[in-house]
């Protein structure tokens, strides 16, 4: 049991670039050599054939022939675009927009690569792969290099359409896109805006990169920006795009000088919404985030996460005795479905890891499942099954990235399509 419950596992955080004391950092970095390829971050590869030897060495690709994937990455067809980290973003108006439920057209979905987490590029693959089929799957990478070392792989593995892969040279921080990313609105006018909320949550990492990333895209799409005054990460906010957000009370303890009220007066600046459902925070996880406790699969449908993990128990329950007496901002009552609930473990004696299938997204008629490789992943694809025959269930293997506290929601962001 305590096997179970104690791990080591790889922690999908850049614990290299953790703010010590310069007597420290190369200790720090001689440690975490042993696990990522820290000295690519220092120094990215600078050519197809260092690529290529990157790529067999971290174990991504297996070739002994080094010269034929060289030559595949320099000569790889794929669609690369370059932002300007320099672009500032047309503003838009400051009139309040709309959040469309994730079950509208989406055109395409962003995923910032996992470059530095070898054992994460079959995840990414796994979800790219998936989206490519409905719509377009946009991969962020820091350099051009990197996006076609990414194109290869793709190419390789032989599951992705990839006329629907376009590659989008951003450099980030990290992977969780979900939480640093835009949160994609339509104004009244129809179109898009994206509305960027402060992310800074941190501070032992440099997140400047993150925290622009927003403002770049939007410049590179030539997408209006809305600025948010908030700390509030994407993982943290549903929307039924009919009057309803959803969200934990992480909200507050993200912002403290504001208050319920003000808070919702704030957002009824930005967002047209009619109510809000605050549900309670899972205790012994570090986002707070509310996919991690519901997620939304229609308008009046709503998965909960089952109180039957002893560390959570009570949590849970509130969370689910609070659908079934609310109801969405058309009056109508939810259908409370629960999915199960792994028991949280501990990774590193530091990290509390809770899974949770609630972590999915939903894209063009399929629903990208977090499965974690034990006997509960069979029972929550045959509930999403059962409750949304309408769609197609695909298991996405979040084994390794789970250990960063989050799964597939996390690491995607929709962009709906228009009109």
């Amino acid at each position: 049991m305590l096997n179970n419950f104690l791990r080591f596992k790889s922690i999908i955080y850049p614990q290299w670039r953790r703010q010590v004391s310069p007597f420290m950092k190369p200790f720090v970095d001689t440690f975490y050599s042993h696990f990522y390829p820290v000295y690519a971050d220092k120094r990215p590869p600078q050519t197809p054939q260092e690529m290529a030897r990157f790529m067999v060495d971290w174990g991504i690709i297996q070739t002994a022939d080094l010269q034929s994937l060289s030559n595949a990455i320099y000569a790889v067809e794929v669609q690369i675009e370059t932002a300007d980290r320099d672009a500032i973003p047309r503003q838009h108006d400051g009139s309040p927009v709309r959040i469309p439920a994730q079950w509208e057209r989406t055109e395409r979905v962003l995923i910032s690569w996992g470059r530095m987490y070898p054992n994460m590029w079959a995840m990414h693959a796994q979800m790219a792969e998936a989206i490519s089929q409905v719509a377009t799957v946009e991969i962020l990478a820091p350099t051009e290099l990197w996006a076609r070392a990414i194109a290869v792989f793709l190419e390789e593995r032989g599951h992705a359409n990839m006329e629907n892969v376009q590659m989008l040279v951003l450099r980030t921080d990290d992977i969780w896109i979900r939480d640093y990313g835009s949160i994609m609105s339509i104004a009244d006018n129809g179109e898009r805006v994206a509305v960027n909320p402060i992310y800074a949550v941190l501070p032992q990492y440099p997140q400047a990169d993150d925290n622009g990333m927003g403002s770049r895209w939007a410049a590179h799409h030539d997408i209006a920006e809305q600025p948010l005054n908030l700390h509030t990460e994407g993982g943290n906010l549903w929307s039924d795009g009919q009057g309803t957000l959803i969200m934990s009370s992480q909200i507050f303890y993200s912002n403290r000088y504001y208050s319920r009220d003000t808070m919702l007066d704030y957002l009824h600046e930005v967002f047209h919404f009619d109510k809000a459902i605050i549900a309670p925070r899972l205790t012994l996880e570090e986002t707070g985030h509310i996919d991690l406790l519901v997620k939304l699969g229609s308008e009046d449908t709503v998965f909960v996460s089952k109180a039957e993990s002893f560390s959570a128990e009570e949590v849970l329950r509130k969370v689910k005795r609070l659908f079934e007496r609310e109801t969405n901002a058309k009056g109508n009552p939810y259908n409370v479905i629960e999915l199960p609930t792994p028991p949280l473990y501990l990774n590193w004696f530091n990290y509390t890891i809770r899974r949770a299938y609630t972590n999915s997204l939903t894209v063009n008629k399929q629903v990208l499942v977090p499965v974690f490789g034990i006997k509960q992943d069979e029972e929550a694809l045959r509930i999403y099954e059962d409750a949304l025959p309408d769609y197609t269930i695909i298991p996405i293997d979040s084994t390794i990235g789970i250990n960063g506290g989050g799964a597939v929601h996390c690491m995607t962001k929709e962009v709906p399509m228009l009109g």
